[in-house]
């Protein structure tokens, strides 16, 4: 079984505790429809789970099949600089069928993001290095596509359905 390569840090885009007994890191690409389909269905899991469960995206732009997941992965990381990485990352999934790099700033607006600042660090590329960052820890944990999560360090290879997840984290949390 895969593990997780690179460890939750304070670093990772994270809703919940870092120092959570069950923790669960995605690794995702906002052009991936099932990403899309699954992002909801997380949230309200680590919503439900409250401070026992740290829920962490990373990027794992899958750009030789989604021409925009790199730019998008970055616009979200210029949202993250804003404080408002979770924001931005509901409106790029919400949005996804009206994906195209000119309505970027029509989703940064709906993320109630300072313009000017995200069309610049956009721009400038500023956080290509921390996607590749996230994108080399999934490939050397053994990521091959999205959505991919390791619960508790371990790749989570059942059913992408929320009652399967469900089970999962309840066997996790219980150590088993």
């Amino acid at each position: 079984m895969a593990t997780l390569a690179i460890p939750l840090s304070v670093h990772d885009h994270v809703r919940g505790r870092v120092d959570a007994s069950l923790t669960v890191v995605q690794y995702g690409d906002f052009q991936c429809p099932h990403c899309a389909r699954m992002y909801p269905m997380v949230l309200e899991i680590a919503d439900d789970l409250g401070d026992s469960v740290a829920f962490a995206f990373r990027h794992f732009p899958l750009s030789q099949i989604h021409p925009l997941a790199q730019l998008t992965a970055e616009a979200a990381e210029a949202a993250a600089s804003q404080g408002r990485f979770w924001e931005m990352a509901t409106v790029l999934y919400e949005n996804q069928e009206e994906m195209d790099d000119g309505r970027l700033t029509h989703f940064a607006r709906k993320a109630d993001l300072d313009i000017k600042r995200f069309k610049k660090e956009v721009k400038s590329g500023i956080h290509a290095s921390r996607v590749r960052a996230d994108y080399l820890g999934g490939v050397r944990s053994g990521v091959k596509g999205t959505p991919a999560f390791f619960i508790n360090g371990e790749l989570y290879e059942g059913a992408y359905e929320s009652a399967a997840l469900v089970a999962e984290l309840l066997r996790a949390s219980r150590g088993r």
